[in-house]
């Protein structure tokens, strides 16, 4: 029977190996010792010496592992770290091939995007805060529109300019077009796409442009030769460009005190823009223009938003569904 693995004397000259001559470190070192301490032991429990597992015997393992409720990240771990083993056995000659160099994982089922109810998505654009400052509500008011209303993603959000300009153009900026009521975004590999606004998205630029200005510095018509800070649609209070960072900040502040039980991020507003679409429409392919998704693929996980939401409300209405 083989020896466990955190006795075997190979075990043992691998670790020294990545502790001492790759310089990884203690924690990783560690982690590599209770996964190999982990090998050792279904390899003693199949009568198996460490030099002469197969790939068979790995993937057994393997479905053992997740039979025993671990996650299929825990288990790609796990096989990283046998992986790295048995590679330096085969550059010490000492196996033919390594038997985890084909073994995977099971697949890890993709967490659906967390996207808001329609009510909450309304409460959250329509929240006014009596005590903030007017210019601050007036710009926040117009980016929930914006990240809601168009589905825009932060950094198109963030690379928002008020008018289009060759400057906007070359470095990959977009721009509102108020009077064709558009917005020109670039997205993910340098794309470029036209998204409507809907009349909120509409009120609430046109406010908010009415009191851009204000800001000291900012130019009330921009000029050519204008600098990019000076053209972004949305500035910071000291005149520079707002950044991802600072969106997601104030986003988080207005849903808290809009009431909504969970903070809000950018992100999750593209969702609820897509999911309450689809929802409407039922028309994946316009969703996915709108998103600006490069393959139908990426959108469809819109689709089991839209089934869950079937579902609840066949759970809530249905009498055939209702459980006594």
């Amino acid at each position: 029977m083989a020896a466990p693995a955190a006795q075997d004397p190979l075990v043992s000259r691998y670790l020294d190996h990545v502790r001492f001559e790759k310089r990884l470190a203690e924690r990783t070192c560690a982690l590599y010792q209770l996964d190999l301490t982990r090998l050792g032991e279904m390899a003693a429990a199949s009568q198996v010496p460490l030099l002469q597992v197969h790939s068979a015997h790995v993937r057994r393992w393997v479905a053992q592992m997740h039979s025993a409720g671990r996650s299929g990240r825990g288990i790609a771990l796990i096989l990283s770290g046998w992986r790295g083993f048995y590679t330096w056995l085969g550059r010490e000659g000492l196996i033919p091939q390594n038997p985890v160099a084909d073994v995977r994982a099971p697949r890890v089922a993709k967490p659906l995007p967390k996207a808001l109810g329609v009510d909450e998505a309304v409460q959250l654009a329509e929240h006014e805060e009596g005590n903030d400052d007017p210019w601050l509500e007036a710009r926040d008011a117009a980016m929930v529109e914006l990240l809601y209303g168009c589905g825009l993603r932060i950094a198109e959000l963030t690379g928002l300019d008020v008018v289009a300009s060759a400057d906007a153009a070359r470095a990959g900026r977009g721009w509102i077009d108020l009077a064709n009521a558009e917005v020109q975004v670039q997205g993910k590999g340098s794309k470029r796409r036209s998204v409507p606004l809907g009349r909120a998205a509409l009120e609430a630029l046109t406010h908010w442009l009415a009191v851009r200005p204000q800001l000291t510095g900012m130019l009330t018509q921009p000029v050519s030769g204008a600098s990019p800070v000076s053209l972004a649609l949305f500035p910071g209070q000291y005149g520079t460009r707002l950044t991802p960072r600072g969106v997601a900040q104030r986003l988080k502040r207005r849903s808290l005190l809009a009431g909504l039980a969970t903070p809000v991020h950018p992100h999750m507003l593209r969702h609820s823009f897509a999911s309450h679409v689809l929802q409407s429409s039922g028309d994946l392919r316009a969703v996915q223009e709108l998103l600006g998704h490069a393959n139908i693929s990426t959108t469809q996980v819109y689709t089991r938003l839209d089934f869950q939401h079937l579902a609840k409300t066949y759970d809530a209405a249905h009498p055939r569904a209702k459980r006594k």
